[in-house]
């Protein structure tokens, strides 16, 4: 990434390009000048001691100084990924921007391109799919290294799973593994085959009266794509065909929809759809009067989408033209299945990162990470600000339905 100064920095500079750290480090590991700990700083990262990258990298930025100021945005985008790495979201951006704006104008094309992949991988971890996409763009234009090309494809094929854009997916899982292997880094293409393994995973369940039914990626991408109502436990929406109506900060009446559309096609009792939306098992006259109100709101914003009818035992659930309804739930159970998810991934997250990208505050999510540190299904690293919160991989099916959209692409 950085410019060879010399011999040993050239060589060391092609030997992390071919990730091959050590390699490099037998070069520069006892040079102390600002292009040499840049470049240990780099290998430390691909060696997973983030700390050390970190504290290299900086120190090599400042080296650097306002004097070079091409070398010490090269600086600042390593910095970045190796924040990516760490999944430290939750760190201004304003420092990447800059670099970025002085990679184009030196005319630094690699870097500038690198700069653009690390802050679309880091939108999609926070949901932000639209400026991922807008991101990523100019990238697909442009003959890309096949390092480069291999991550841009693999981000493309991220974003295209979810929008529910299979067919899109595939190509772009096809173009990584192709650059993956020009670019004959073996890591890379395991990282790709990998991926690629998310559109043969379960990804959801689809709540049948005779027993769940599990689905793959592209299964769900057929219902949400068909005249048929879906209720989506995973990302907590109602869709019909494009129409989109998100419950995701309204629980209450989310609940409400999931029962009415488990009932489908017959009716929900009052006194089910109290327990599941207000946790009361014994109601009283109160709570079916608040049961009316919140019947009456989800009714008006789900206008266009579904129809609520009242009945003599409870509410009935009716899609437009008396059409098909989907009740799809995550692939494992429990409240916490996003946060889970995106624990998955086996990269130690802080909690304040978390809150970011699940757009919560940092006590809910404090909260809900003692609950599941509490059974088992997490742990934590670190004391104070340096803890981090881990989660084994959930294998056998795929976490992508239950990653974040801050902003869905329409």
């Amino acid at each position: 990434m950085l410019p060879a100064m010399d011999s040993l920095i050239s060589a060391a500079a092609r030997a992390l390009a071919a990730g091959d750290p050590l390699g490099a480090l037998k070069r520069v590991a006892l040079r102390e000048d600002p292009s040499a700990l840049a470049l240990r700083g780099i290998a430390m990262a691909q060696l997973g001691d983030y700390a050390r990258a970190r504290e290299l990298l900086r120190r090599a930025g400042r080296d650097f100084g306002s004097r070079e100021p091409l070398s010490r945005a090269r600086c600042v985008v390593a910095e970045a990924e190796v924040a990516l790495a760490e999944r430290n979201v939750a760190t201004p951006t304003r420092p990447l921007e800059l670099a970025l704006d002085t990679l184009q104008a030196q005319a630094d094309h690699a870097n500038t391109h690198q700069a653009r992949l690390i802050a679309a991988r880091r939108l999609l971890l926070l949901g932000r799919l639209q400026d991922a996409a807008a991101m990523l763009a100019p990238l697909a234009k442009l003959a890309l290294a096949p390092a480069q090309a291999a991550l841009a494809s693999l981000l493309q094929a991220e974003l295209m799973m979810r929008i529910l854009e299979v067919d899109a997916a595939r190509q772009a899982f096809d173009s990584a593994r192709a650059a993956a292997v020009a670019a004959g880094i073996p890591a890379l293409l395991a990282e790709v085959e990998d991926a690629a393994l998310t559109l043969q995973r379960p990804a959801a369940r689809r709540i049948l009266p005779g027993g769940d039914q599990v689905l793959r990626v592209d299964q769900v991408a057929a219902l949400r794509h068909a005249p048929v109502l879906v209720v989506d436990g995973c990302r907590r929406i109602l869709s019909l065909g494009a129409l989109r109506l998100s419950l995701a900060r309204r629980p209450v009446l989310f609940a409400l929809a999931c029962t009415l559309a488990e009932a489908w096609p017959a009716d929900a009792s009052r006194e089910r759809l109290i327990e599941a939306a207000f946790g009361l098992r014994d109601p009283d006259e109160t709570h079916r009067a608040r049961l009316r109100v919140e019947i009456g709101r989800l009714r008006r914003l789900a206008r266009g989408l579904a129809h609520i009818d009242a009945s003599a035992n409870g509410f009935t659930l009716r899609a437009p033209a008396d059409g098909e309804v989907a009740l799809l739930m995550p692939p494992l159970p429990g409240e916490q299945a996003q946060l889970l998810a995106l624990l998955a991934d086996g990269a130690a997250w802080s909690t304040s990162s978390l809150a970011l990208a699940l757009q919560a505050s940092q006590r809910t999510v404090q909260r809900a990470l003692a609950e599941l540190e509490r059974s088992g299904q997490v742990r934590a690293i670190g004391r104070a600000r340096t803890r981090r919160w881990l989660a084994p991989p959930l294998a056998g099916f795929t976490t992508i339905l239950l990653l974040p959209v801050a902003l869905a692409l329409p």
